[in-house]
């Protein structure tokens, strides 16, 4: 007889809205500029739009691929792609349009939600899809036909889809990582216990990354609290209004990454306006200069929370609370470390045949525990190489204390982090390699005061002439702007191993030997 299969039904993530809305329908949930809409409010619309999603025949496992900037119907539309049972697939806003059409051809999803700003986008990605969406005018319309129609959670089991998180590997082409309905309660749970303790419907949120990634997760635990949403009222990053909207709405947390932690912390408004009610200041996707964490920690106190942890594991690898971060060096300042495991997942460096490794030994960050995605969709040769005997491999190097304190002290990669976002140097040498004027092109982070690491660019040239400013401003019309090296220069011939490859570590030392680096300071 077959052994029976046990279903592992768990609860659709699109019901913590409709949870908050029950117990807090009043209180406001999602703030931007001079519009609140309350919880009851923010309910309404997910339902119409579950509601047209159902109509237009998008169901259990559909994708749905968004490409928005923050704004309050990108918001509402995360839980109703829940509700429905379908994926949300959203994109990094700053993305040029035939990228996004690769994330569409490699998705393939039933709907494109596009934000009305992005007609180029919306055009790009038209063929490769059943229907576009502009989030906007449109769909509010939609959602007014839509309104009040009972749209109920379809029913998930734990392993079943609801986002698709982009991040990619060494050649800098995007994968998928599935993330997970009974996955995200997990994180939801532990972000909740380890990064925010004690959020209630008192707090408030402010919003001051994209949506479409860590702060998006972010925000999925003040929605589960019935805590308060605030975005910024433009796309500008206004560090005087983020600190008058953290006074005027007592915001207790935020997401951030270093640099935006740093520029908010160092600016005058800092001082002009109380921030008392401060209480989690969460940075990761990047490592932090000492002498910042301590200016950061001079000027707002111990409220900085650090974590380690990729898309992959939706942050969920380690933490390091306000309470042990130290602005004065000395016994108790634990410098350099990303703090100690989450609750319920387990670190362990391990060398080249899986093993682990002692205390202070350096080897490969792996980490098992619910926070672990679920592999990445549809593309087995990344799920072999990411995974060795259940435990996900970070890619990232380190070593662990007697302790159990994390240190990362290289990466795996050629990647770097600039800003908080992973830079991948193929994707950026390939487009230089399209220049008429470039036969070889090497990109290397380099450290930067201000951004973590940006990047510069070792050139070589063939017949004709270019420069730096030339070449510079025909890379601005390829890429988005964070992805462009701060400097190109020019080597006459590329420095090559036996092998024939050009390893990154010799055309750092090349760029070294003719004085280019490090960069002058600005």
């Amino acid at each position: 007889m077959a052994e029976q299969r046990i279903s592992r039904r768990v609860m659709n993530l699109g019901h913590l809205l409709t949870q908050a809305a029950r117990r807090h329908p009043a209180r406001p949930g999602f703030v931007w500029g001079d519009r609140t809409w309350s919880f009851a409010e923010m309910e309404a619309r997910a339902a119409a739009i579950a509601a047209l999603l159902r109509a237009r025949g998008i169901g259990k496992g559909d994708r749905v691929l968004v490409h928005s900037r923050n704004c309050e119907q990108m918001f509402v539309a995360m839980f109703a792609i829940f509700r429905v049972g379908a994926v949300y697939v959203p994109t990094n806003f700053r993305l040029l349009a035939d990228e996004v059409a690769d994330l569409a051809e490699m998705s393939r999803p039933r709907l494109f939600l596009c934000h009305e700003d992005f007609s180029a986008h919306a055009e790009a990605v038209a063929p490769l899809t059943g229907s576009v969406i502009r989030i906007g005018a449109e769909l509010e319309a939609l959602m007014a036909q839509h309104a009040g129609t009972a749209a109920p959670a379809e029913p998930v089991e734990y392993d079943d889809a609801c986002w698709f998180f982009f991040t990619s590997g060494t050649t800098g082409r995007s994968k998928a990582a599935v993330l997970t309905h009974g996955q995200l309660a997990f994180v939801v749970n532990n972000h909740l216990a380890d990064l925010l303790p004690g959020t209630c419907e008192e707090d408030a949120s402010l919003v001051v990354a994209p949506l479409s990634h860590g702060a998006g997760v972010h925000q999925l635990t003040q929605v589960a609290r019935a805590a308060k949403t605030i975005l910024l009222p433009t796309e500008r990053f206004d560090i005087e209004e983020a600190w008058r909207l953290i006074e005027a709405h007592r915001v207790t947390n935020m997401f951030t990454v270093p640099t935006i932690l740093k520029m908010l912390a160092e600016h005058p408004a800092a001082g002009r306006h109380d921030h008392a009610s401060l209480r989690h200041v969460i940075y990761a996707g990047a490592p932090m200069y000492r002498a910042d964490q301590q200016m950061i920690l001079r000027r707002l106190g111990k409220v900085i929370v650090q974590y380690f942890g990729l898309g992959e594991v939706t942050g969920n690898i380690t933490y390091l609370p306000p309470a042990l971060h130290e602005a004065e060096d000395g016994p108790a300042a634990r410098i350099g470390t990303c703090g100690f495991e989450r609750t319920g997942m387990e670190v362990q460096i391990q060398d080249d045949a899986g093993r682990a490794l002692a205390p202070f030994e350096t080897g490969e960050i792996c980490v098992i525990g619910p926070a672990v995605f679920a592999g990445y969709y549809d593309n087995p040769e990344a799920n072999a190489k990411s995974f060795r005997d259940g435990w996900f491999r970070t890619g990232d190097l380190g070593h662990m204390d007697a302790e159990g304190f994390l240190y990362i002290t290289g990466r795996a990669s050629d990647m770097y982090i600039s800003g908080g976002s992973n830079i991948y140097p193929r994707e950026i040498e390939e487009k230089l390699l399209t220049h008429p004027d470039v036969a070889e092109a090497a990109v290397i982070g380099v450290p930067d005061p201000l951004w973590g690491e940006v990047g510069v660019a070792a050139i070589v040239v063939r017949n004709g002439q270019t420069d730096e400013a030339t070449l510079l401003a025909w890379m601005a019309g390829k890429m988005p702007r964070y992805k462009l090296p701060k400097r190109v220069f020019f080597l006459p011939e590329m420095p090559k191993s036996g092998y024939g490859k050009v390893p990154k570590r010799l055309v750092r030392e090349a760029l070294e030997a003719r004085g280019l680096l490090p960069l002058a300071k600005t």
